[in-house]
Formats: C-alpha cells, sequence, structure tokens
C-alpha cells in the first residue's frame, strides 16, 4: 500500500468508529441543551450557554449578510477531522456552495472553507489545542476563535505543518477584518456579549 492508501484506510476506520461512537451517544440520556463532540477519541458534553449562542447568531448573520440567505453555513454539525477520532462539531463552519454530504450523510472536512468556534469553559483547551491542530492539519486557510471570557477573537490563517503560521488577535469592540481571506467579510464584535 502506498502512504495515500494507508491515510484512507486509516480515514475510514476512523470514520466507522466515529460512527459506533455517535450511535451510541445518540441513544444516551444526553441532557437538552448540550453539544456532544468527540476531539482525539474522547467524549466532551457542553452546555449550551446564552452568551455562547448570541455570538453564534451574530457571527451566522453576518455570514449571511455577506454570501446571502442561501450560504451552506453550519452550526453544531458533526464533521470529521484529521487525527485520531476527531468527529468535530464547530461552533459555525462554512461549506463550498457545491458541498454535498457523502453516502454517510456526512458532510466533508475539504468543503470546509473556514470555521469559528466560540470558547466554552470547560473546553477552551479543545479550541486552542487538538481542534486548531485538526483545522491546520486539514488545511482549513481560516480558523477564528472568539473568547467571551477574555473578550478578544484570535484569527488563525496560513496553515502549515499542522499548526498555523499566523495568528492575529481582535479584541471585543474592534471588527474581526477577514476580507483578502477566503471569508472576504468583516464581523462585528461590538455587540458581542462577555461572560
Amino acid at each position: 500500500m502506498t502512504v495515500v492508501e494507508d491515510r484512507i484506510a486509516m480515514a475510514d476506520v476512523d470514520t466507522q468508529r466515529l460512527d459506533e461512537w455517535f450511535e451510541r451517544l445518540e441513544r444516551m440520556p444526553v441532557p437538552e441543551g448540550y453539544r456532544v463532540e468527540i476531539v482525539g477519541g474522547n467524549v466532551f458534553m457542553t452546555p449550551q450557554r446564552g452568551t455562547h449562542w448570541a455570538i453564534i447568531r451574530r457571527i451566522v448573520r453576518a455570514v449571511e449578510d455577506r454570501f446571502g440567505m442561501d450560504v451552506n453555513v453550519l452550526s453544531d454539525v458533526r464533521i470529521d477531522f484529521p487525527g485520531h477520532e476527531n468527529g468535530l462539531c464547530p461552533d459555525v463552519a462554512m461549506l463550498r456552495d457545491s458541498a454535498e454530504p457523502d453516502e454517510g450523510d456526512h458532510w466533508r472536512y475539504e468543503d470546509v472553507e473556514f470555521v469559528f468556534e466560540v470558547i466554552s469553559k470547560g473546553t477552551a483547551a479543545n479550541d486552542y489545542g487538538p481542534k486548531k491542530a485538526a483545522y491546520a492539519t486539514a488545511g482549513l486557510p481560516l480558523y477564528v476563535i472568539v473568547d467571551p471570557y477574555q473578550g478578544h477573537c484570535f484569527v488563525y490563517t496560513d496553515p502549515k505543518n499542522g499548526d498555523y503560521v499566523t495568528r492575529t488577535r481582535v479584541d471585543f469592540g474592534d471588527d474581526i477584518d477577514l476580507t483578502g481571506t477566503v471569508a472576504d467579510l468583516t464581523v462585528s464584535t461590538s455587540a458581542f456579549p462577555r461572560d
């Protein structure tokens, strides 16, 4: 087998294992209002907070204002990313217009154009660590972290060797200027609530 064939085989095994995990989780009594995702083979359940949703809603609104109501934008929907058992559910993920789910009804990470993650207190280390690495390894050209606890955002661009070369900090109150990136939009943070 070639390296590419080995990676495809490994990805298929991970997808099958993730499918099994998510099927089990769907049968569990997960409390309403909790988001479940698998990061690096570990299951995380995070309560959805009002602050979290308010920020997500504003980001989605900015994306829709820029690209129209028919834009292919997802929130908290499973997308399998490279790495060990990464069934991630990005807070906001924009997909290519041509993206379609595969035969297993999964979205392909190759169709993701950019991702926003809004920090939750209990899983912040995932957003700054393994999820950032998974997005960079996938070659995602733009990843934005919004941190309502610290009152700032980080814009990551230029993925290389499983990390991002460029990191730009944006304080709440300033615009996240993504013109010149794949997103080609500006997101106002002036109304982002803080925790």
